[in-house]
């Protein structure tokens, strides 16, 4: 049975991923219609019953605010909610620290978020973090992002450079690697539009197995790999002198890094 979220919800921003959590929340009855505002001037479709505006109500402020828009857009939106003061305020804001976020707008609360693109399916993953949340602030926040996936609260701050670049970013990556499976089986005869099924399936079932097996990613992947086999012929090209591992680590470091900027720039 699913947990409802008291008062009132504002949501700025309902773009790909403002608008999968919307889809969530109500799919999952964490909220309803009439708790809902989006503030969003691009018109963007919404569920039905929930009403939208392009500005925030004026001398009005809900017990709840979250920010969905582009890091970049703080500065512009942040105006239009100076005499805004919710109880709670949820920032999903790539590289935006509290901080900064408090600075532009009052609320009794700040927790940061960093949600990926999956909560669309409720398989996502959701970091939380708050150096000023009480024991309700958290519950509130952990019921709007249960309907999305994976929620773990993180004890630092700083480490959602490192979250941005890993759960944030990485389905880009594994996109990419799925690409690359799918492209490399058609290039040894396989069709292209199956080559593309079957490596898709493939990392869904991995995944599945992963994370049910109770057995650590490397130990699965020796598990598969007999000696002599096919698959340790292929690992082998991964594994000599750590490629593969030093391509991710530089991957994940490229985006951490850039994450870092964008906190940086913010705070200008």
């Amino acid at each position: 049975m699913s947990v409802a979220v008291p008062g009132t919800l504002w949501l700025v921003g309902a773009g790909n991923m403002g608008g999968a959590m919307l889809e969530r929340w109500l799919t999952g009855g964490v909220v309803t219609p009439d708790q809902l505002l989006v503030i969003d001037p691009g018109g963007s479709d919404l569920p039905a019953g929930v009403r939208r505006v392009d500005t925030a109500p004026a001398a009005d402020s809900p017990d709840i605010l979250l920010l969905a828009i582009k890091p970049q857009l703080l500065d512009t939106v942040a105006p239009s909610l100076a005499d805004c003061r919710p109880g709670l305020l949820i920032s999903i804001l790539a590289g935006v620290e509290a901080s900064t976020i408090a600075a532009r707008i009052h609320a009794a609360t700040i927790v940061r978020a960093m949600p990926n693109l999956p909560v669309s399916l409720g398989q996502g993953v959701v970091a939380l973090n708050s150096d000023t949340a009480d024991t309700d602030a958290r519950a509130t926040a952990e019921v709007l992002m249960a309907p999305l996936g994976l929620v773990e609260w993180l004890g630092d701050e700083a480490l959602f450079h490192a979250v941005t670049a890993l759960s944030g970013s990485g389905p880009g990556f594994v996109y990419r690697f799925i690409a690359a499976l799918a492209e490399g089986a058609a290039a040894l005869g396989l069709p292209a539009d199956q080559a593309q099924r079957f490596a898709i399936a493939t990392v869904e079932g991995a995944a599945a197995l992963a994370r049910t097996s109770g057995d650590a990613p490397d130990a699965l992947a020796n598990r598969v790999a007999s000696p002599g086999g096919t698959t340790r012929a292929g690992l082998d090209v991964l594994d000599d002198g750590d490629a593969m591992r030093a391509l991710v680590a530089a991957t994940l470091t490229a985006a951490a890094r850039r994450s870092e900027e964008l906190a940086e720039a913010a705070r200008r």
